[in-house]
């Protein structure tokens, strides 16, 4: 787990600003904001940036993607043991961009355990966080699929899914954190959103997409 909650994690997506040397400038943004005011936050990158990020950056590293398989004949998968050793710290799964069968999604699991990865569940309404808290992931994240990239955010437009998703989670296992995302743009989304329980943001393309990443950043970690 992330030395602490709540934790904001940025999702840098297949962005033009989110790989290579820009999607790097972003993480030490990141860096350099996390220590300044003692906040967690976290970067979901490209699975080819892992390795180069990780070496150069002290804020944690997810894939934005793992499969479920092990060594053997699977070209083109994303192969957990690999991702580990590149330094990641965890992975996304199931992203509303990356969906995956409910056998997938518990074949992932179990390989994020077995070589200690932290994972991210991702859910899209209240009876997914339920079936997914039963999996036992390290988080879940609630993220409407409607709300993503939108204007109006989870926590504006529809706060009863974090509030039913929290409180759905801490009946079956009180110990996985809830993150929420989708529209998440401003320090007023994530403090209405801690009000309800979460303890943590998940969010992309207010950050990436941003002329002024450092200062929306700098908005959103007040909302913590």
């Amino acid at each position: 787990m992330p030395e602490g909650f709540p934790i904001i994690i940025v999702n840098l997506k297949t962005y033009s600003q989110g790989y290579g040397y820009e999607g790097f400038k972003l993480c030490k943004i990141m860096e350099e904001l996390s220590k300044e005011f003692n906040v967690n936050l976290a970067a979901a990158v490209s699975t080819v940036d892992i390795q180069d990020y990780s070496d150069n950056l002290k804020i944690p590293v997810f894939a934005q993607h793992v499969d479920g398989v092990s060594f053997g004949s699977n070209t083109g998968s994303i192969l957990p043991e690999a991702v580990k050793q590149a330094g990641a710290f965890g992975t996304l799964i199931n992203h509303a961009e990356c969906q995956l069968s409910p056998e997938e999604i518990q074949a992932s699991l179990q390989r994020c355990r077995d070589v200690g990865l932290s994972t991210v569940l991702c859910t899209a309404d209240v009876e997914a966080t339920k079936r997914g808290a039963a999996l036992d992931p390290d988080m879940l994240a609630v993220e409407p699929p409607e709300l993503i990239g939108g204007e109006i955010s989870v926590s504006t437009a529809k706060p009863e899914v974090i509030r039913d998703s929290v409180l759905a989670v801490n009946q079956i296992n009180p110990g996985i954190p809830v993150l929420c995302g989708a529209g998440v743009k401003d320090q007023a989304d994530v403090s209405k959103a801690l009000s309800l329980g979460s303890q943590g943001i998940l969010l992309a393309s207010g950050v990436v997409k941003s002329s002024e990443p450092r200062k929306v950043l700098i908005d959103l970690i007040q909302g913590l």
